[in-house]
């Protein structure tokens, strides 16, 4: 069951789509389809969040940090 969670982990959606759009419409602006539906989204935060958790382990700590962004 773990190996299954953290497989699927990897292809989860880290935000939520219709929030990206009520923010992006906010702005006046419109959402592409591609935005939300491809990758690189999820990757930009997933590389964000690597580099997070790198700068905690660096620090010594397991707890990422709002500075460690």
């Amino acid at each position: 069951m773990a190996k299954k969670a953290a497989a699927k982990a990897g292809s989860d959606t880290l935000f939520v789509k219709s929030k990206i759009r009520e923010y992006i419409k906010s702005k006046g602006c419109n959402t592409s389809g591609d935005l939300i539906d491809g990758d690189s989204l999820n990757k930009v935060i997933m590389d964000i969040l690597d580099r997070a958790i790198a700068r905690a382990k660096a620090n010594g700590r397991k707890t990422v940090q709002e500075k460690d962004l």
